[in-house]
């Protein structure tokens, strides 16, 4: 059985620790800010990294290295030099949010896809996780965890300007949530081309030249930006009908 120890609290670590337990792996507790984190790879097949991607460095510099343990992180935009003097290095990053370690431990075992990269150690967790790796090369860790970024944090952003805007006619956000869902499951099914629909990708400027009028000055700069990438994804999907 892989014996795990865990560095880092907050909610990734929890959320971890959470579902590698539920999934029958052995842990050997969860060093927080603050422990002597010198003997962290002592007896233990693999070390986890769970702390914000500005310390990794230092916590795996932090760490006397053991050449049978994996000390393995979990971000998605670094790379494995910040793991540098570990004989045995990996990353595990999930593609799913984990807001809380409840809901974070349900979505890491729930088919979860995971950027892995280096030591074997690192799939061997995604598969025991009931998940699907997916091989990241170092050079691309960067505009792989930018798609990441637009995919959650960029969505939680938009639909706090659905909110706003929906806020000044009386309208809660509730009400929009279904149209959003609806949205994602026709990608999902379809396809981004083939899913947009509205105005931007019909081409009708009367309708955004409303918009605009109606919407308060400091939303329309957010407003304009998905007005662009619809008609860039309008355009091309008109090319490829062509």
């Amino acid at each position: 059985m892989t014996s795990v120890r865990i560095i880092g609290g907050g909610r990734a670590g929890r959320s971890f620790e959470a579902a590698l337990a539920g999934a029958g792996f052995s842990l050997a507790g969860v060093l927080h800010r603050g422990d002597d984190l010198s003997q962290a790879a002592d007896e233990v097949d693999v070390v986890f990294i769970a702390t914000p991607d500005r310390t990794v460095a230092e916590v795996a510099a932090s760490i006397r290295p053991v050449p049978t343990t994996a000390v393995l992180h979990c971000s998605g935009s670094l790379g494995l030099d910040v793991l540098a003097g570990h004989e045995r290095r990996g990353s595990l990053h999930p593609l799913v949010t984990l807001p809380d370690p409840v809901l974070g431990a349900l979505r890491l075992r729930g088919g979860a896809f995971f950027a892995v990269a280096g030591d074997q150690v690192a799939t061997d967790l995604a598969l025991g996780l009931g998940g699907h790796p997916i091989v990241v090369a170092e050079r691309d860790r960067a505009a792989y965890h930018a798609a990441a970024c637009m995919a959650a944090n960029h969505l939680v952003g938009l639909l706090g300007q659905v909110q706003r805007v929906a806020e000044t006619v009386g309208l809660p956000l509730e009400a929009f949530l279904p149209l959003a869902r609806g949205a994602l499951d026709d990608v999902g099914f379809l396809g981004p081309d083939a899913a947009l629909t509205g105005p931007a990708a019909r081409g009708d400027e009367a309708t955004l030249d409303r918009h605009r009028a109606a919407l308060p000055l400091e939303e329309r700069d957010g407003y304009e930006a998905g007005v662009t990438l619809a008609r860039r994804l309008a355009g091309a999907r008109a090319g490829a009908w062509t």
